[in-house]
């Protein structure tokens, strides 16, 4: 047998025993250090739990590396303590950068708790409808115009964030368009891709207002791409012009003839009976939920 195996039985059978204790401790850098690793160490999960641990680790490392330079004069010591420092650095780095690829401003975490957090949708999929608009938040001053009967193209759609803008077509106030409610869900539905059109309403907005605006062009080329955004969409579509049919239900009269918003469908008349615009949007509603829920 040879001599590397006898020792290394003898160090698992036979470990030897520490007969005389050194009469000096270790330098502050070392007790430093193993402070700061025990501290590292009780870091919790997740991105914030990773950035605490390798913030620790770090420093903790580059105490033993100090120690190992300084007190222990070790050269191993040295390289394996710098190299565990550098792993930290790239580590944190990459945290830091996964941190500031995840983060959104404020009115799109807002935004994604309101209409999307509640359908699940995932956030790599939002980060998509996001993108689509480009991160960009609009703004529109108190009697301001968003959109012009007859001169304004519809070449976007806008989903308001705040503020409260009005309806009104010759001179008529029809009803209001309220924060996280598309400014132009009408228009939309009413062209197809290839179309052209020309706002018929007037928007303007009563107080300041945020809202956030997709190209139509590119936002027809996210939908084409992803089924799944495009349910998406058709289902907040669908459910917002019900909402507006809601809105409008006191606007409808009975002088001769019936008298409604020129921009949502026209209801069904016959006989001088007709399927009001309250009957139509609670059936519009339930076709909606259920769109949303099999989404």
């Amino acid at each position: 047998m040879s001599t590397s195996s006898l020792s290394w039985d003898q160090a698992v059978l036979q470990p030897p025993a520490c007969d005389a204790w050194k009469e000096h401790m270790e330098g502050a850098a070392y007790h430093l250090a193993s402070c700061i690793v025990l501290l590292g160490y009780m870091g919790g999960s997740g991105i914030f739990g990773s950035l605490y641990i390798f913030g620790l680790l770090a420093p903790g490392y580059f105490c033993y590396a100090l120690w190992g330079w300084l007190s222990a004069c070790g050269l191993d010591i040295l390289v394996w303590n710098a190299l565990l420092v550098l792993t930290c650095v790239l580590q944190l780095a990459h945290l830091a950068y996964r941190l500031r690829r995840d983060t959104v401003p404020e009115e799109f975490e807002l935004l994604y708790k309101a209409m999307y957090l509640p359908l699940q949708v995932p956030l790599e999929v939002y980060r998509e409808i996001v993108k689509c608009c480009e991160e960009q938040v609009q703004s529109l001053g108190r009697d301001q115009n968003y959109a012009v009967e007859g001169k304004t193209p519809i070449d976007r759609l806008s989903l308001l964030l705040s503020g409260r803008v009005r309806v009104s077509q010759d001179g008529q106030f029809l009803h209001y368009i309220f924060p996280y409610q598309f400014l132009d869900s009408p228009e939309w539905e009413s062209l197809r891709p290839s179309e052209e059109g020309t706002f018929q309403v007037t928007l303007t907005a009563e107080t300041d207002c945020s809202y956030i605006t997709w190209p139509r062009r590119r936002l027809y080329l996210l939908l084409r791409k992803d089924r799944y955004i495009a349910r998406l969409f058709s289902s907040h579509l669908g459910y917002d012009i019900s909402e507006k049919l809601y809105s409008l239900n006191e606007k409808l009269f009975a002088k001769f003839g019936l008298r409604f918003d020129i921009r949502l469908p026209t209801p069904c008349s016959c006989g001088g009976n007709f399927l009001g615009l309250g009957t139509l949007g609670q059936y519009r509603r339930t076709e909606i939920a259920s769109r949303v829920a099999h989404t």
